[in-house]
């Protein structure tokens, strides 16, 4: 009987699920262990289907996390997910029973450490516009439309690409490319030293300066466009003496060197928009002008041809405009023989008149009247009247010298008592006049000698009188001998 019923293999006694169930199974665990969780990561693959949802992955250097962000979330977020972007995700961590993987369903999304990088760029940027970098009134017009561009960017990547397709397809010009490092510790300084290569250069030389610069550069995170945010490319671009369009990112980048530049372009691409303008139209422009300037001359030379004509209508005829005239002058010649006839015979009548006045008698007898008046003058001017005259004025001279002589004489008495009475006061005050009353002067070693031990220290002595000067010669211990008398000499002393 034994025989007839087989043994139950190992684990045949084991509940069976289905896939599904064991799905849900390991769904409900996930779920209850880990329902709301912070990741953080790199960003990997990144799709955006037409439905609206973003599917990516977050890895680190040993794994892998799928996550899906939902459409109306992706709607919300202030930063959007890309690929190489370090980021700290927030959401619900479950499966997805369809491909037998789990995943998380993000619910927010933030570049890590963006709050430190944030505060960073904040500080800086104010201590930057305190220096008026940023000001606007130090900002540069760009020209409307430069022969030559520099652009400073990778010139591997597609961002050059874009430009100069964008420049070909609008206004080809020449661009002069720098090739700089965009990203990593290398992108700043050679970004600062292209820009200043660019304004070293002289313009229309072998290799002509640019008259508008573009630094480009593609969309990345925030420490991936760092490198335009350090202050070494912020002077760089405010020193600049050329026009500089700023397109570092994408449009809702904002980085240090937008303030500082002289136009920020929302794009590479848009940068090279506003660096030309677009051919065709400049050309449609100028025919719609030519257009416009020959219709204003054509319709200004008809509006004045009918503005003549409309005055020429309000003119009167010709003929009637000399009606007047003639008439007058028919008139005037009417009147004009017989104003010549009265004429002459007024000025006939003016003759008769002062003709009557010149007769012989007349003349005669003004002429007599004239010589009398002569004589006259002439008996007044005898020549005894100016001896006389003469000899008055003589008279008078004779007075005035004599009253000179003796103003003179008196003044000069008058000084000659002034100056006698001066030397006289000059003699009481000298000290001669004191000798002769009795007093003498004492001198020693080329000095006045004043006191009885300035005597005792001299090596000879001098004395003056009224009469003269003695010398004396000191023996020593008081004794004194009595030298060779010297002449008399002018001098002032003590007085003893």
């Amino acid at each position: 009987m034994s025989d007839l019923i087989d043994d139950p293999a190992p684990g045949e006694n084991a509940p069976e699920f289905s896939v599904s169930e064991l799905s849900g199974a390991v769904k409900r665990v996930v779920e209850g262990e880990f329902g709301f969780v912070r990741v953080r990561g790199e960003v990997g693959r990144v799709s955006r289907p037409r439905s609206g949802h973003i599917y990516l992955d977050l890895k680190d250097d040993r794994a892998v996390l799928a996550g899906v962000i939902w459409k109306g979330v992706s709607q919300r977020l202030a930063v959007q997910p890309e690929e190489g972007m370090e980021v700290v995700a927030t959401g619900r961590l479950t499966t997805f029973p369809g491909q037998s993987r789990y995943q998380i369903v993000i619910d927010d999304v933030k570049p890590a450490g963006v709050g430190a990088l944030m505060a960073l760029l904040e500080k800086r940027k104010k201590a930057l516009a305190a220096e008026g970098l940023f000001d606007e009134a130090r900002k540069k017009r760009r020209p409307y439309l430069p022969e030559i561009i520099g652009v400073v960017t990778s010139p591997s990547g597609a961002v050059i690409r874009d430009i100069l397709h964008r420049l070909r397809d609008r206004f080809p010009r020449k661009v002069l490319i720098w090739p700089v490092a965009v990203q990593g510790d290398r992108c700043a300084p050679e970004v600062a030293r292209a820009i200043e290569g660019f304004n070293r250069l002289t313009p229309g030389g072998a290799l002509p300066r640019p008259d508008l610069l573009i630094v480009a550069r593609g969309g990345g995170s925030v420490e991936d466009l760092w490198g335009f945010n350090e202050e070494i490319v912020v002077r760089a671009v405010a020193a600049s003496q050329i026009p500089l369009i700023s397109a570092v990112g994408h449009e809702t980048d904002t980085n240090l060197i937008d303030f500082a530049a002289d136009v920020r372009a929302p794009t590479p691409t848009a940068a090279a928009e506003l660096a030309v303008p677009v051919r065709l139209d400049l050309l449609a422009w100028f025919d719609n002008q030519e257009a416009r300037l020959t219709h204003a001359l054509t319709k200004g030379i008809s509006d004045r041809g009918q503005r003549l004509r409309d005055l020429a209508r309000a003119l009167p005829r010709v003929e009637t405009l000399l009606d007047g005239p003639r008439q007058r002058l028919d008139g005037w010649a009417e009147r004009l023989p017989n104003a010549l006839t009265r004429s002459v015979q007024l000025r006939r009548v003016q003759l008769f008149e002062c003709s009557g006045a010149l007769r012989p008698g007349l003349l005669r007898r003004a002429w007599e009247s004239d010589r009398r008046r002569l004589e006259t003058a002439v008996g007044r001017l005898s020549t005894g009247a100016i001896e006389r005259d003469i000899e008055r004025k003589s008279r008078d001279l004779s007075t005035l010298s004599r009253r000179l002589s003796d103003a003179g004489t008196r003044q000069v008495q008058r000084w000659r008592e002034r100056i006698d009475g001066l030397e006289r006061l000059r003699e009481t005050v000298g000290y001669e006049a004191t000798l002769r009353r009795g007093y003498a002067v004492v001198r020693g070693d080329g000095g006045v000698v004043t006191t009885k031990a300035a005597a005792e220290q001299a090596g000879a002595l001098e004395i003056e009188f009224a009469d003269g000067r003695l010398p004396v010669v000191s023996g020593g211990g008081g004794a004194v001998k009595r030298g060779k008398p010297k002449p008399d000499a002018p001098d002032q002393g003590s007085l003893f």
